[in-house]
This record gives C-alpha cells, structure tokens and sequence, in this order.
C-alpha cells in the first residue's frame, strides 16, 4: 500500500474530515510529506477541503 493509500484508508476509517497533523498521526508518514501527498490527492480530485485546514475524500 502506498503512502496516498494509506491516507485515503485514514480518512475511511474516521468518517470526518482531518488535519493534517491527525493524517500524520494515523498514518505514521511524516507531516510535511502528508501535506505534500494532499496537495496531489486533492489536485487528482480524491479529496477535498470542506473547510480552512481541514480535509476530507471525496465520495
């Protein structure tokens, strides 16, 4: 499994959108990558921010 897996599966799991630092948390993947691999999810069209700092996938 991937790293972007790995997050999509956190955001699955939790059911609610996240911070960063809580995908860090969940995942284990450091936060500055986890910022870098939203900015490609989110350019991909997987997920999404319902609101400021806070992101959630796309269903």
């Amino acid at each position: 499994m991937d790293k972007k897996d790995k997050i999509l599966k956190a955001f699955e799991e939790t059911g609610k959108p996240m911070r960063p630092g809580e995908i860090a948390e969940k995942t284990g993947i450091e936060s500055k990558e986890v910022s870098k691999l939203i900015k490609e999810l989110k350019t991909e069209e997987k997920i999404y921010s319902p609101k400021r700092c806070f992101y959630d996938i796309k269903k």
